[in-house]
C-alpha cells in the first residue's frame, strides 16, 4: 500500500493540472493533499474506517489481467482501494465472471456493479458517438485526443451523451497507437478486402464495410478462436503488447499498419453515478484522480512494452510486418469522410461530438506536424 500510494503522488507532482479532470470542482492541491493524506493513513490504526468501508464492484470487458487493458483494471482497482485507506474498496470481476465483456455498460446502468472498465467503441450501438471516445479512423492521436477531453470540451459532450444512462465516465488507460490488424493472408490491393471477414469494431468498422469488408463484432474473449478456426479471416485488437498476450500469431502471420480506424485506444471508467454522488466528497476526488493518473501510467506502459513486443514477434514469431497498400489507404480516408457525415446525421448530440472533435483536429493538427512530425522526420 505504501508503494502504490508514493508512487500514485509522484505522477501526481509530475503531471500535475493537465491530468486532472473536472478543475471546476477538483484542483490539484485537493487532489494531491487526498493523495498526501492517504499515503500516511496506513501508519494509524483505525478500526472504525474498515467498519464503514464501502464495497463496489468493478466489471470489466478484459479477461483477466490481460496485458494493457486488463492490467490497467486491476491496477485502477487496487489503487483507488489503497489510497482511500480500504474506505472505498474495489473487487475486480474479469469478462464473463458476472456479465459478459460486452455487458459491463448494461450491468452499471442497472445496478448489478457500481462500475466498469472497458472501451467507449463499444456502445456505438446504444450511442452512435460513443465510439468517438475511444478514437476515429484519421482522428486523434494519444495525447491529441487526451488534450481534447480535458481542454476541449471532449468531457463534458461525453458527460451529456452518458447521462440518460446515469453513468459518469472517465479516461481511465490509454493502449496508445493501434495495430491496422492481423490478417491470414497478404493484402496486395484494394480488392483483397472484398467479402473479407474482419473482427474491427466502431468506427473502423463502418468504414471497412465501405470498402468491401465483412467486419464483425466479437468481444475479445472470443477473438482467438474465432481467428483460428475460420469463423474470421483477420482481426485487430490493440497493439503489440496486448496482441502478443492474446496469441494471434499463432493464427495470422502478416500484422498491419497503420491503425487508421484508431490511431488513439481509450479506454474508460464508467460509474454509477447515484453510487459516486453517495460516497463522501474526498472519495469522490480519489476515484477522479486515480482515474486519470492511470490513463497516462498506461499509455507509457503500452508505448515501451508495444516496442519490445513489436520486436520479438518480428525477431522470434516469424511474424511479417507489412503497410497497408496506398489504395486500401486512400479509400479508407474517402470512406471516413462520408462515415463520419452520416454519423453526425444521428441527432443534434452526435453531431455536436463530431463538431467538436473534428474542430479538435483542425486546431491541433498544425502545432502536431510542426512539433510531433517535423521532430521524427529530423530525428529519422
Amino acid at each position: 500500500m505504501w508503494v502504490t500510494a508514493l508512487a500514485l503522488f509522484t505522477t501526481f507532482i509530475t503531471f500535475g493540472d493537465n491530468y486532472l479532470t473536472n478543475t471546476k470542482t477538483t484542483t490539484r492541491r485537493a487532489a494531491l493533499g487526498i493523495i498526501a493524506g492517504s499515503a500516511a493513513l496506513p501508519a494509524l490504526a483505525k478500526p472504525a474506517l474498515a467498519q464503514s468501508s464501502i464495497e463496489w464492484r468493478m466489471v470489466t470487458s478484459w479477461p483477466k489481467n490481460l496485458p494493457g487493458p486488463g492490467v490497467t483494471a486491476q491496477r485502477l482497482a487496487d489503487n483507488i482501494t489503497a489510497l482511500s485507506d480500504r474506505r472505498l474498496n474495489i473487487k475486480l470481476y474479469a469478462a464473463g465472471e458476472i456479465v459478459p465483456g460486452l455487458g459491463t455498460f448494461d450491468a452499471v446502468a442497472n445496478g448489478v456493479a457500481q462500475m466498469a472498465h472497458t472501451a467507449p467503441l463499444f456502445w456505438s450501438g446504444k450511442f452512435p458517438a460513443a465510439p468517438i471516445f475511444t478514437a476515429a479512423p484519421f482522428g486523434l492521436t494519444p495525447i491529441e485526443h487526451i488534450t481534447w477531453v480535458n481542454h476541449g470540451g471532449g468531457q463534458e459532450l461525453w458527460d451529456r451523451l452518458y447521462e440518460p444512462a446515469g453513468i459518469k465516465p472517465f479516461m481511465a488507460g490509454n493502449t496508445g497507437y493501434q495495430m491496422g490488424g492481423w490478417y491470414k493472408k497478404p493484402l496486395e490491393n484494394l480488392n483483397d478486402l472484398k467479402g473479407l471477414k474482419i473482427r474491427m469494431p466502431g468506427l473502423g468498422g463502418s468504414v471497412l464495410t465501405k470498402l468491401g469488408a465483412l467486419p464483425i463484432g466479437l468481444p475479445p474473449s472470443e477473438i482467438f478462436t474465432s481467428l483460428k478456426t475460420g469463423v474470421i479471416d483477420a482481426t485487430e485488437f490493440l497493439g503489440p503488447f496486448s496482441d502478443s498476450a492474446m496469441g494471434f500469431h499463432k493464427a495470422a502471420k502478416y500484422y498491419y499498419s497503420p491503425g487508421f480506424h484508431e490511431p488513439n485506444g481509450t479506454g474508460e471508467a464508467i460509474i454509477s453515478k447515484s453510487a459516486l454522488a453517495a460516497l463522501p466528497k474526498d472519495l469522490q476526488q480519489i476515484v477522479e484522480a486515480a482515474c486519470a493518473t492511470e490513463n497516462i501510467f498506461s499509455l507509457g506502459e503500452s508505448e515501451w512494452n508495444n516496442a519490445a513486443s513489436l520486436k520479438n514477434l518480428v525477431e522470434n514469431e516469424g511474424v511479417k510486418l507489412k503497410q497497408y497498400p496506398q489504395d486500401i489507404i486512400d479509400a479508407a480516408k474517402t470512406a471516413t469522410i462520408t462515415t463520419m457525415q452520416e454519423l453526425a446525421e444521428n441527432d443534434a448530440l452526435t453531431a455536436q461530438i463530431v463538431d467538436s472533435y473534428q474542430n479538435a483536429a483542425k486546431h491541433l493538427d498544425p502545432w502536431s506536424k510542426i512539433s510531433i512530425k517535423a521532430f521524427l522526420t529530423a530525428r529519422g
